[in-house]
């Protein structure tokens, strides 16, 4: 009997996105034709794409791959806001976590000796595909991640995506949501810890009920000024034709309450970050916060190995 294995099923479901993620824009969610905007705008064509690769696989509820579309997704706004490449998880290329000191150290290795050593990485255990954190009471997998040993953890981000049996699963994602909060926040007063759910937008006509308790939920896991909750949620409708035999994801966003939108989630984040640390920290970001066309530090290695691919 073949037993998967969940560490080559990972890495499999972030490579069916490298394609996408290397080809999308990098340009400043805070312009929009040019004019600089207060409001960050996702690009939510290229989440559509990525999360149109699973469906067609039909991989939406196997091996978490339709999940992990919106994690990769979410680490390219991230990049986009101007975030060190290197310091975002999961990264553009395998290994998706991995120190940015050992990634500087490969750039500085001859070319040979840099690739033994990035291959050694791919095999052992100093390469992963999860970023494990130690909260105050347990280690909790977290899907998307800024940090670095010298700052500690900056950005903390969970995700989840329910596609089908909304009411029926809708109390357990918030007690484990609620209990996650507490656990990372008390021992990272200061991180940006967020939380992001994406549901199928069938479920405002098969359980209108569990929608209204899904927003009353997204609102009540917020940090009310006692320090438990999240520093910002975000809620997000995709869907698409399962009759299709080519279908295609799309994002349906009225029906989801501007106070709980993707938009704000990716203000809130951000600013967070930049409110709590030294103004000569994440100057790209800041720059690309005020306004301005800033370029993206980090970003060398991956345009080289975006070089290689083409």
């Amino acid at each position: 009997m073949n037993v998967a294995n969940p560490v080559v099923e990972k890495t499999l479901a972030f490579a069916e996105f490298d394609t996408t993620l290397m080809s999308a824009a990098k340009d400043s969610p805070w312009l929009s034709n040019g004019a600089v905007t207060e409001e960050f705008n996702p690009s939510y064509s290229v989440l559509e794409r990525l999360l149109s690769i699973p469906v067609r696989n039909k991989a939406v509820t196997r091996s978490g791959r339709f999940a992990q579309g919106v994690d990769a997704w979410l680490a390219h706004e991230l990049r986009r806001a101007g975030f060190d490449a290197d310091l975002v998880w999961p990264r553009p290329e395998a290994p998706r976590v991995l120190s940015s000191d050992i990634l500087d150290l490969l750039r500085r290795l001859p070319e040979r000796l840099a690739d033994e050593v990035h291959e050694s990485i791919m095999a052992g255990k100093a390469g992963s595909t999860d970023a494990r954190i130690l909260g105050r009471a347990y280690m909790k997998q977290t899907d998307v991640v800024m940090t670095h040993w010298s700052t500690g953890p900056e950005l903390l981000l969970s995700t989840k995506a329910m596609t089908s049996s909304f009411g029926k699963n809708l109390a357990n994602r918030y007690e484990e949501a609620y209990g996650d909060a507490a656990n990372l926040r008390a021992r990272y007063p200061l991180a940006a810890v967020g939380f992001f759910f994406v549901q199928r937008a069938t479920i405002l006509e098969s359980e209108p009920a569990a929608f209204r308790r899904t927003v009353d939920m997204i609102r009540k896991l917020r940090d009310f000024g006692d320090g438990f909750g999240y520093t910002a949620t975000g809620l997000l409708l995709v869907d698409w034709d399962d009759d299709s035999d080519n279908p295609e994801v799309r994002c349906v966003h009225p029906p989801v309450p501007q106070d709980i939108a993707t938009a704000q989630f990716l203000n809130a984040m951000v600013d967070t970050v930049l409110k709590v640390t030294p103004i000569d920290l994440h100057e790209a970001a800041r720059a690309r916060r005020a306004g301005e066309v800033a370029p993206l530090p980090g970003h060398e290695w991956v345009d080289e190995q975006q070089d290689a691919l083409f």
